[in-house]
């Protein structure tokens, strides 16, 4: 493939609902440029984008994809990014090196909530938007309905570009509105060109007249012509329109079919016409190394300036990181700098990236996306830049994993492997999250949803063969007293030579902060100061676990009043032990109670969900704190116990199709109700009994 500069790239992300025709769509475009020589299908397991065999497996794309394709005198990058929700990280990556977005939108389903999402992460970038009416070929398809869906949802700018042609109630052909033309269908994407429909004519006229009007807006010069009567040029009316999608004045609306390729490629050649060039933009935001903002110009010209906004862990090759070149050309063989990490990276052989395929190539310039393996210190989000000039580029932002899992292994010993090949998994995916519980003894692993963690457990079997089960996390509970007691306890063992002797008296009472607040108030020497540390030590021993159900104690403060000693059995051990039986005999007569954790959660939703998602949180013994308007509907903030959250990733988005989405972090330790600290003290000497049975 030949090299282009910036001004002929276009780095366009498919964005949509899941199943709404995406890989499809790149697939068309791949064989409508010769890229390809077949035309693969999701179904049958051999897209070009689709390659990774989880996504094969389960026949819908798991991962953004890259295929870089020549069409006429331009180059696409074409990212093709995930539908599905839970793998929202995946489009947050190829969003971050797009320029503009295109939305598929099924002629027959309509806008959804994939739909919704996709636009608003474009405007929130402000990127333009383009959408395209895809399977005009199945049962039930409508245009006009759609088109009319897109409006009301989205709003006036949203013009069609593209009328279909309709026999019958099928898709026969398009009219393209800019040049009043009319294309038929044909074998494998090629069209015929004819005369606009008589029953059309009217319609497209009046949807050329549209365009005339945002064309016209876009430029003084335009706009007096346009007021003048005069007729504006092709290329004059291409400038017009270019200018008025990269501001977000217009969406171009296409239709078409992926899969019977039909009107791909009329579309594509729209595209080219009207979307921004990589350069288009004057200069790129960057930081310098001492935090001032500095900005990058889009020319190989200038000093080098790429992000890495993607990895891929491979266990054969090792990772596979993914660039975009902001400014200047990396070469290959070549040394280059990594300010976050203050290290030279050496760069071996480059390649440009059509899904798994790699094309060698000498060099990738800026505007540019390519591929480099084997890098040593470099990640996703890391910049990589001319050391005579250092700058950091954006780092992509995540969403924050609200789904929390434990992961146990299959068999004796998988922990390590699990362990090690979650942390080979988070160089490809950056916004799961993992960490061990020394409390609960587990391994926790925390995504976007059910799916997510599906997904990355389906491919440590596959890639690293570390097989584990994802089961519910235990809940880390804590215990406190409520009153104070005074109590002995004393440690007496005479066993031939010296015995073992400590005796005292503890106050225990409630007291503040998470651990033992420990004091001594000991009058005429009856326990020695050299052994007030063994005392301490005992309890703080003692206190790991609580008297109702195991779990650690809390807001504990004990005094240690009085005692005894024996001038030769006595010892530190020894005292240690006596106040581990005073903790023994006296918490049970403190008014124990169970503690459980509470969290601040913000839910943020459609205004529609607002009752819904109230009436479930009272369901979940949660206390709403305030609700506030935010843009797009509601914040709603509770404190609610932990214990009620573990599913609420999932339940949220079955209540709100998928609109919503929350915060969640601790907040406090509460008194639990006696109904639940009952069960879970019931659960917990089960537990207890299980482990003593298996030792």
């Amino acid at each position: 493939m030949k090299e282009y500069p910036a001004g002929k790239i276009r780095n366009l992300a498919l964005l949509g609902h899941g199943g709404s025709g995406k890989t499809t769509f790149a697939e068309a475009v791949l064989f409508d440029a010769k890229a390809t020589d077949r035309f693969g299908r999701v179904a049958d397991g051999n897209t070009v984008l689709d390659f990774d065999a989880e996504e094969i497996r389960r026949k819908f794309s798991i991962n953004t994809a890259i295929a870089a394709v020549e069409w006429n005198d331009a180059k696409l990058n074409l990212l093709d990014t995930p539908g599905y929700f839970d793998f929202v990280g995946e489009v947050y990556q190829g969003l971050r090196v797009a320029d503009a977005g295109i939305v598929l939108v099924p002629a027959k389903d309509g806008v959804a909530v994939g739909t919704e999402k996709s636009v608003k992460y474009l405007r929130d970038r402000n990127l333009p938007v383009v959408f395209f009416v895809s399977k005009m070929d199945e049962e039930n398809a409508d245009f006009a309905r759609t088109l009319g869906q897109i409006a009301a949802a989205f709003g006036a700018q949203a013009k069609p570009f593209a009328l279909p042609v309709l026999e019958g109630g099928k898709m026969k052909g398009y009219v393209d509105v800019l040049s009043q033309k009319a294309y038929m269908n044909g074998a494998n994407g090629a069209t015929t060109e004819t005369a606009v429909p008589a029953g059309m004519a009217a319609d497209a006229a009046a949807a050329l007249e549209a365009l005339k009007e945002h064309a016209a807006e876009s430029d003084e010069s335009l706009m007096e012509k346009f007021f003048a009567g005069e007729d504006f040029t092709p290329e004059e009316m291409l400038k017009g329109l270019a200018l008025s999608v990269a501001a977000g004045s217009v969406y171009p609306v296409f239709c078409g079919a992926a899969a019977s390729n039909w009107a791909v490629k009329g579309t594509v050649d729209r595209l080219v016409a009207l979307l921004p060039a990589a350069d288009a933009a004057a200069t790129v935001p960057a930081k310098k190394l001492d935090g001032t903002d500095a900005s990058v110009k889009c020319a190989a010209t200038e000093p080098l300036a790429a992000i890495v906004f993607k990895t891929i862990a491979d266990p054969f090759v090792g990772r596979i990181s993914m660039f975009r070149v902001y400014a200047g050309v990396l070469k290959a063989n070549s040394t280059v700098y990594n300010p976050g990490h203050e290290k030279d990276e050496r760069i071996g052989s480059l390649f440009l990236m059509v899904g798994k395929k790699q094309l060698p190539t000498d060099q990738v310039s800026a505007g540019d996306i390519g591929a480099v393996t084997k890098l040593v210190y470099t990640g996703t989000n890391d910049t990589l830049c001319d050391k005579a000039k250092p700058v950091l580029l954006p780092r992509t932002e995540f969403p924050v994993p609200c789904l929390s899992m434990a992961v146990e292994g299959k068999a004796k010993g998988d922990e390590e492997k699990i362990g090690a090949g979650l942390h080979k998994l988070q160089d490809e995916d950056p916004v799961f999250t993992m960490g061990y519980n020394g409390e609960t003894h587990q391994l926790l692993l925390s995504g976007i949803g059910e799916q997510h963690l599906d997904v990355l457990m389906s491919k440590l079997k596959s890639k690293f063969n570390a097989e584990g089960t994802l089961v519910e996390p235990r809940v880390p509970y804590r215990e406190t007293i409520r009153k104070k007691v005074r109590v002995e306890g004393k440690h007496k063992k005479q066993s031939g030579g010296h015995g073992q002797f400590g005796h005292v008296w503890v106050e225990f009472e409630p007291g503040q902060g998470e651990g033992l607040t420990f004091e001594e108030h000991i009058f005429g020497g009856s326990v020695p100061k050299q052994y007030h540390p063994g005392v301490e030590k005992g309890l703080q021993d003692a206190i790991k676990k609580g008297v109702l159900a195991g779990y650690p104690m809390v807001g504990l403060k004990a005094t240690l009043v009085d005692g005894s000693y024996h001038d030769v059995d006595s010892s530190e051990m020894a005292f240690k032990i006596a106040a581990r039986l005073a903790y023994k005999a006296g918490i049970p007569l403190a008014g124990p109670v169970l503690l459980e954790p509470i969290c601040n959660v913000e839910v943020y939703i459609p205004d529609a969900n607002l009752g819904d998602i109230m009436g479930d949180m009272n369901k979940r013994r949660g206390r709403i704190m305030g609700v506030n308007p935010v843009e797009g509907g509601q914040q709603v903030v509770a404190e609610v116990p932990q214990s009620e959250m573990a599913k609420y990733a999932n339940d949220l988005r079955s209540m709100t199709q998928g609109r919503g989405w929350y915060r969640i972090s601790f907040a406090r330790y509460d008194v639990a109700p006696q109904l639940v600290a009952d069960k879970v003290i019931a659960e917990a000497k089960a537990h207890m009994k299980e482990e003593e049975e298996e030792e």
